[in-house]
């Protein structure tokens, strides 16, 4: 399950590998892995 923080400026979501969507596995947006979690932003500008 993903926690989302909706932060200024965008989310900051944390999910398992197996959560991700196609954006997060090519690395379009901000991945950072730190153990099992994957920290991943998205920006309100990026967001279509």
């Amino acid at each position: 399950m993903a926690v989302r923080i909706r932060l200024p400026g965008g989310t900051l979501k944390m999910k398992v590998y197996r959560e991700f969507r196609e954006r997060e596995r090519a690395r379009r947006i901000p991945v950072l892995k730190l153990g099992s979690l994957y920290f991943s932003w998205w920006s309100d500008r990026s967001v279509l």
